[in-house]
């Protein structure tokens, strides 16, 4: 039936010298023989065979009965092929929907889009494990991995894939197609036995992730049984390879345009502190022209102010000393003295904001001028002692009878910073000169049991250096503490402080230097300055 394709009618097996299976009828018990193949599009796909004990040749109408049964045979094995087809291509396409669906909701999750990859390729194929190589740097590694034990995983995690053919992994990537080895133990060039023997596996197929026709990676699934993988299932297995290499591709690009993006945003930081060191600058240059013209217009009738203040008090002194010589009433004379003491107090008040003005002027020239000298790197341990020295002696010098006691604590490791060391020694300068300050107006409250302390330190930050400066002066209000950088704001009494410099100690520390300046204080306690720096030019 099988070779000829057509209906087999053999009345008596026994007298048909064609038929040789004697062993099959004597064993079955059969003599007459009726066969009809099962045909399907032309070819025999089975047979349908039916036997009686005794010589009894099978009627016409017998022969088409058994033919239609046969053809119903062939339609039910046919039902049921394109009943498994539809089966495996749902799964096929479930899989798939369920791997687009991970790529979707985690595109950039690299590791759990090849897990899902991974182990619905060894679902669908009937695979006991796999895993997936990846590139990292210039060699290959097994990142993912599916079913295999811990040992097996331990021993391959972090050896590299050599590109030779001793692996299925490295024939893949060497020649980039598709390595099908039905059972390794017969394969000659196949050595790698150690990874055999953990793993436990007979059969593998390898498929290469390709990019451009160059392997990045391959899928690798095995069998623990010598049990080859069907075409379909190659062919299913190549499929997600290439979803794989899709979604490596993604995030490659994801990254590389991810790093891209940082280097702009970084070039566009640098590009904004660059303009605003311009506009510090400008403003500097351009308050130094402003200062320039209020000291030219200024300056003199201020000083005429001033001067004739001054003037006028010591003539009201003459004048008293005049009209005590002229014989007035008691009440007259009181109101007379009455008169001549307000005038002189206001006169001293004109002299007081007048010296404050003069102040001001004299600050805005002096912190406001365009040079800085030249950027350069700085030891920050000898920067910061030698501003609390000059800082101190100045205060000396300034103030008979004055005295504080300096601690240091700076670190041996600070080194040396990118700075301009003249406008850094300003802003350390001014800092200082007011917990000088601070201190000394708290043990003017206190008495002398008060002992006035100003501690200066460092600190290596890795890329930055912080310097702080503590007094255990008056501290500031919580209400006033928001407002010490704004200009012309001071919390010193009239005629004492401008208000500027904190502010311009600011913008050197934060716009010119990139830096950062902060306070911490607690009111009646201390007050204590921390200032970081980059180490160099940022």
């Amino acid at each position: 039936m099988i070779l000829e394709n057509k209906v087999v009618h053999v009345p008596d097996v026994q007298s048909d010298p064609e038929f040789k299976g004697i062993g099959y009828y004597s064993r079955g018990n059969y003599r007459s023989s009726l066969g009809v193949p099962l045909t399907s599009k032309g070819q025999t796909v089975g047979v349908f065979v039916i036997v009686r004990t005794k010589v009894r040749e099978f009627t016409t109408k017998q022969i088409e009965l058994v033919t239609t049964f046969a053809n119903q045979a062939v339609i039910a094995i046919e039902n049921a092929r394109l009943l498994n087809e539809l089966r495996e291509s749902l799964q096929q396409q479930t899989a798939t929907a369920d791997v687009l669906k991970v790529i979707s909701r985690s595109a950039f999750d690299l590791r759990m889009v090849l897990d899902t990859l991974l182990q619905s390729a060894a679902r669908l194929c009937e695979a006991d494990q796999g895993t997936i190589t990846q590139r990292k740097g210039d060699k290959f590694y097994r990142s993912v991995s599916y079913g295999f034990s811990t040992d097996f995983a331990e021993y391959v995690k972090d050896r590299p894939v050599e590109l030779t053919r001793d692996t299925a992994t490295g024939r893949a990537l060497v020649e980039g197609k598709v390595i099908h080895i039905p059972d390794v133990q017969a394969d000659a060039d196949y050595t790698w036995s150690e990874a055999q023997r953990l793993g436990g596996f007979r059969t593998l197929l390898g498929v290469p992730m390709l990019r451009e026709g160059v392997a990045i990676g391959v899928l690798t699934l095995t069998r623990t049984d010598a049990r080859p993988f069907t075409d379909k299932q190659i062919e299913l297995v190549s499929t997600f390879a290439d979803q794989a290499a899709i979604a490596i591709e993604n995030v490659r690009l994801f990254e590389s345009v991810e790093a891209r993006t940082r280097e702009l945003a970084k070039s566009l930081d640098d590009l904004r502190n660059t303009q605003d060191r311009l506009v510090q600058t400008q403003k500097l240059a351009s308050l130094g022209q402003l200062t320039a013209g209020i000291a030219h217009e200024i300056k003199n009738p201020l000083n005429f102010v001033n001067n004739f203040s001054s003037v006028s008090a010591e003539l009201i002194d003459e004048l008293q000393e005049v009209i005590a010589m002229v014989k007035f009433d008691g009440k007259t004379r009181l109101a007379i003295a009455e008169l001549t003491d307000t005038l002189r107090d206001n006169l001293n008040k004109i002299v007081q904001h007048g010296r404050r003005a003069d102040s001001i002027v004299k600050n805005m020239l002096l912190h406001s001028r365009e040079g800085s000298g030249e950027r350069r790197s700085v030891d920050v341990n000898a920067l910061v002692e030698e501003s609390l020295n000059l800082a101190y002696h100045g205060a000396r010098a300034e103030k008979q009878g004055f005295n504080v006691t300096l601690e240091q604590s700076f670190d041996p490791t600070a080194g040396e910073i990118e700075v301009f060391p003249q406008e850094i020694t300003r802003v350390l300068l001014n800092v200082i000169s007011n917990g000088f300050y601070a201190a000394a107006k708290r043990q003017a409250e206190e008495g002398g049991g008060f002992e006035p302390t100003i501690t200066a330190t460092t600190r290596s930050l890795g890329g930055r250096v912080e310097i702080g400066i503590r007094d255990n002066g008056t501290g500031i209000p919580p209400a006033l503490r928001e407002k010490i950088f704004n200009p012309f704001f001071t919390t010193k009494p009239a005629g004492e402080g401008t208000g500027l410099g904190l502010s311009i100690s600011h913008d050197i520390i934060v716009k010119q230097h990139s830096g950062s300046i902060e306070v911490d204080t607690e009111p009646g306690q201390f007050t204590e300055f921390r200032i970081i720096l980059p180490r160099t030019a940022v």
